[in-house]
């Protein structure tokens, strides 16, 4: 079944996160530092960053008890998973759901300061992307706004055509917003080879989003490709609903991530580049 619809992640997948993070990682740790009343770096953040960088793969960021995503995978998830660990450690922020909606403050207000920082290849595969008349979306955990303006300054030809769908929050484990029979029928968890933990599917907000892609576009999972530099997080769930993936590999991809995408066959690829996401748009 041919391609027709696309659906892009954006940070990491696009961008440079090492170059973007910087900045975000300064004002997140020196906000938390302000919250709590004390120095993080002082009170073990350094050291819970190596302890959770050097560790195993089963290691990732917990919403609601379920690990959803790996805590390596960005600078953004890295920096919420350990202030989640320092705080158990310094036993501050005891109410979870108090220090999850802090947390979250947090992450918007340091996001904000988040450089601009595109991958070479970025402006060229869009360009790519949107020539082809294809529908193209953004779907990411970033505001809107903020991801719009950054795709403004890029500015790819075509540009107008490229659609956001921001706030997708694809972390959230709950059902979608209206019934729907398709994610009913997804199995609430997958298994990777030789990873302990299970991979979450039921990511509601997350399908909201793309369900909402292919009412507009009248397409289907089927028809379409989805992007992204986190399996878990962007490729798990859209695989598990029929749609093909492209895993755009980060510089730490993580073993189960391949893993992962392998067992896919012909429905999965992988590569660094962006590049390879275009000759996907032949599959059929």
């Amino acid at each position: 079944m041919a391609i027709r619809c696309v659906v892009l992640d954006f940070d990491g997948t696009f961008t440079d996160v090492a170059a973007e993070g910087a900045p975000f990682v300064k004002h997140f740790r020196g906000r938390l530092s302000e919250v709590l009343g004390r120095d993080v770096g002082e009170a073990g953040w350094d050291e819970v960053e190596r302890e959770v960088s050097s560790s195993n793969e089963e290691h990732g960021w917990e919403v609601g008890g379920r690990t959803v995503a790996p805590a390596t995978a960005d600078p953004f998830l890295l920096s919420n998973f350990v202030a989640r660990r320092l705080c158990d450690r310094l036993g501050v922020l005891p109410d979870k759901a108090e220090r999850v909606a802090l947390l979250d403050t947090l992450y918007r207000e340091a996001y904000a300061q988040v450089a601009v920082a595109f991958k070479p290849e970025a402006k060229e595969v869009l360009e790519a992307l949107l020539e082809t008349g294809l529908p193209v979306t953004v779907v990411t955990n970033a505001h809107t706004d903020t991801v719009e303006a950054k795709l403004t300054k890029l500015a790819p030809r075509g540009r107008e055509r490229l659609r956001v769908s921001g706030n997708a929050r694809k972390f959230l484990i709950e059902p979608p917003t209206q019934p729907d029979a398709r994610f009913d029928a997804l199995p609430e968890t997958a298994r990777v080879d030789s990873l302990v933990r299970p991979i979450y599917l039921r990511r509601g907000r997350y399908y909201d989003a793309l369900s909402h892609i292919w009412r507009e576009t009248g397409t289907t999972p089927e028809q379409t490709l989805v992007a992204g530099d986190i399996y878990e997080l962007d490729l798990a769930m859209p695989a598990a609903l029929g749609a093909r993936v492209q895993y755009v590999m980060r510089p730490n991809a993580l073993e189960y991530e391949r893993r992962g995408i392998a067992a896919l066959g012909a429905q999965g690829g992988m590569d660094p580049s962006l590049r390879a996401i275009l000759p996907r748009l032949r599959d059929a």
